[in-house]
């Protein structure tokens, strides 16, 4: 059930991509023709920065789902017990 909810909830996010205005369509460099507003990177080093950037939000959000679905703390120490038993 939680597996068929994510994939619903990525089908969902997957088809609801911004499309650009003419204008900005125009004035893109080829990689971003269509997908992006405003203007464009201007030298090679923005590409390296939105490389960077994409690797740092991907694997921070591999982390997060991970973590949300399996926390994995089940000593009986844990901080988070200190809140949740009633003693």
């Amino acid at each position: 059930m939680k597996i068929r909810t994510v994939l619903v909830l990525a089908a969902l996010f997957a088809t609801c991509v911004a499309k650009a205005c003419p204008v900005c369509e125009r004035n893109q460099p080829e990689l971003f023709k269509g997908i992006a507003h405003g203007v464009g990177p201007e030298n090679k080093w923005d590409y390296v920065v939105i490389a960077v950037v994409t690797v740092v939000v991907a694997i921070t959000l591999f982390y997060s789902v991970k973590w949300l679905m399996q926390p994995g703390e089940k000593e009986s120490s844990h901080i988070k017990r200190t809140i949740l038993n009633n003693d």
